[in-house]
């Protein structure tokens, strides 16, 4: 019994030493990048300064917002369905039909 403690603990100690090496080598390996690294002159690429352009693109201002009213948009929203004129004159509707109503009977009040 006392000789299966020693092999176990052979065998034990031979994995932490070399666990304990692989550790040391990595250890020295980076260490020896990092050094290396501090020889070699390193140059930071910066991106070109923005060229101002010719002329500024003029845009409208937002409309003033107006106390307890709702949020003003420009240009104002377009609806998501057009009404019958514009149908007729070839709009296209923006979002697909409604679905269909469900086939259930309609829920009795009580």
């Amino acid at each position: 019994m006392a000789a299966d403690n020693i092999k176990r603990i052979r065998g034990d100690i031979l994995i932490a030493s070399v666990l304990v090496m692989t550790g040391v080598v990595l250890i020295s390996l980076s260490l020896r990048e990092i050094g290396s690294a501090g020889r070699e002159p390193q140059l930071a690429q910066a991106t070109q300064p923005m060229q101002p352009s010719s002329e500024p693109q003029k845009t409208a201002p937002p409309a003033e917002s107006k106390p307890g009213g709702d949020r003003p948009t420009t240009p104002a929203p377009e609806p998501a369905r057009p009404d019958a004129d514009a149908q007729k004159a070839g709009a296209k509707p923006v979002l697909p039909p409604a679905p269909a109503e469900k086939t259930a009977p309609p829920i009795k009040q009580k």
